[in-house]
């Protein structure tokens, strides 16, 4: 069997994401059986020219060499996958998307004009088409194996659609919103986590990002009745997926 060409890619990001790929150890060898990994800065000096059946891209895009970059990399790509909160909804470096960026720069550097950025951080796919994306931050290991596998034998990955309490209801996890009167993002948010913080009854803060449909406006009227001030609730969601959170909330107050 022909290995398939995959490249990994970094554009705005922390490396978490690439590093839960690495995280994945003998199971990652087993798979060079499958993936000839031909180009990841993060993992090999090792760098092949040429097409690639499989691109992972991991961050967001925030100035516009990385915007020629996304587009080379669809153009030589039968496949791309985003992978990460940077990547599919802009991270937390979407901030600046609510803020003035010439101020975010003066906070962090010493001469601001030498530093090059687009005014707003946004996902891949709002310049090209991706094929797959892995939501969370950072991404789990078994989701990227599970991606993986499911890209060899060409079937859809089996990842979870629902939201984080129907994991909290499978581990017989009390719901943190309602017994306790916690501020939890786990109504609105994706499942793939294993209910890391809701075990240790912490409630979620919204790292997989928006489930399909997420309400957020239904969760701010009960975040209202338990006396959570609406600057808090934005707050809440102005995390690494800020970007996607607040376009939920738009596109659920349109409708």
């Amino acid at each position: 069997m022909k290995r398939l060409r995959i490249g990994i890619f970094k554009l705005t990001s922390c490396d978490g994401c690439q590093l839960s790929l690495l995280n994945l150890e003998e199971r990652l060898l087993e798979m060079f059986k499958f993936y000839d990994i031909v180009h990841f800065k993060e993992g090999t000096d090792r760098t092949v020219k040429g097409s690639f059946d499989i691109a992972i891209i991991e961050g967001s895009i925030t100035t516009d060499r990385q915007k020629e970059e996304v587009f080379n990399i669809r153009e030589q790509a039968r496949k791309v996958i985003t992978i990460g909160a940077c990547a599919t909804s802009g991270g937390i470096q979407a901030l600046r998307n609510w803020a003035s960026l010439g101020e975010f720069k003066s906070y962090v550097y010493p001469s601001v004009e030498t530093i090059e950025s687009l005014s707003v951080s946004i996902p891949v796919n709002e310049h090209i088409y991706v094929d797959y994306e892995l939501w969370g931050c950072p991404v789990s290991t078994e989701a990227i194996e599970e991606v993986l596998v499911a890209f060899i034998l060409e079937k859809r990955p089996a990842l979870p659609l629902y939201s984080l309490c129907m994991e909290c209801k499978k581990k017989a996890i009390p719901c943190i919103l309602v017994s306790s009167g916690q501020p939890c993002l786990g109504p609105v948010t994706k499942a793939g986590c294993g209910a890391l913080c809701t075990h240790f009854r912490r409630p979620c803060y919204g790292c997989f990002g928006p489930k399909e449909g997420a309400n957020i406006n239904s969760l701010a009227g009960i975040f209202e009745g338990l006396d959570i001030p609406e600057r808090d609730f934005i707050k809440l969601l102005d995390k690494m997926n800020s970007y996607a959170y607040r376009k939920a909330r738009i596109e659920g107050i349109h409708e």
